[in-house]
């Protein structure tokens, strides 16, 4: 397959400016898409895992301006990375994300699966997300809480954080019923992604407000919504790759969806 720019109506998007560093020809209908920022060995495992499988899934790296040495080019392009951008601009995990799905708009996938680069999750679902979207989900939440998933090793209080107040307060809104909202490994139809209505290349979502207001407007506006077992895993150490810290970390969490349930992230109308 022939890498190539598609058009793409691209009004009222903002993205971050970066460094792009195109490594091999587009090759999949669908990307994987993995935000990350100083995670050394655990994205350098985790790619290998990808590269492993051989899911037939183009990989592209939205990194957030690592220091670790984890963004070389060179190295990234051994592990099969089809593309590394970098964001040289303000902004966090959002602002990652929106700098990624511009890319993969532009290049015509299909679809975009996103999944964190800290190596908590077991890459081997991945097929679960491409057969979703090839069934016509516009929205695939990964889930460790449904049947065939499994949470190892989660904090008790990150647990009850999620199956008690964030994933219920989510399906409330969204009019969907959602069992692991915090959990980045999701997958995307272009349509959705491509939405006025949705719009998620706007420089409100700068921290985490894409994890919260995307289930909650997909659902909303009628889109399919699916979940699909995962697994994710903890360290057995007890250190936990996050970063998000303390109580402020929790509280900003807690008033972005407290925002993405009000519908301050929904686009103007006109």
């Amino acid at each position: 397959m022939t890498s190539r720019q598609i058009p793409v109506d691209e009004t009222g998007w903002d993205v971050p400016q970066g460094d792009v560093h195109v490594l091999r020809e587009r090759a999949s209908r669908y990307c994987i898409l993995i935000p990350v920022i100083n995670e050394g060995e655990r994205i350098l495992g985790q790619l290998r895992a990808v590269q492993s499988h051989g899911f037939g899934v183009d990989v592209v790296v939205a990194d957030g301006g690592s220091t670790d040495g984890s963004n070389d080019p060179e190295l990234l392009q051994e592990l099969g990375v089809r593309a590394l951008l970098i964001k040289r601009a303000d902004g966090k995990l959002s602002a990652q994300l929106r700098m990624g799905i511009a890319f993969a708009l532009r290049e015509g996938y299909e679809g975009v699966i996103t999944v964190d680069g800290n190596g908590k999750d077991d890459v081997a679902a991945l097929p679960r997300f491409v057969a979703a979207l090839d069934e016509g989900a516009g929205f695939v939440q990964g889930s460790r809480f449904v049947p065939g998933g499994q949470a190892i090793n989660t904090p008790l209080d990150r647990r009850l954080a999620i199956t008690l107040v964030h994933a219920p307060v989510t399906s409330l809104a969204a009019r969907h019923r959602f069992t692991d909202t915090t959990n980045g490994f999701r997958g995307h139809s272009r349509a959705l992604l491509t939405d006025p209505r949705i719009a998620p290349l706007r420089d409100v979502f700068d921290s985490y407000e894409l994890l919260a207001y995307l289930p909650i407007r997909a659902a909303r506006l009628g889109y399919r919504c699916v979940e699909v077992p995962v697994t994710r895993a903890y360290p057995d150490d007890g250190q936990i790759p996050t970063k998000i810290h303390g109580r402020r970390g929790e509280l900003g969490l807690a008033t972005i969806l407290a925002r993405a349930v009000r519908g301050r992230y929904d686009p103007a109308r006109t």
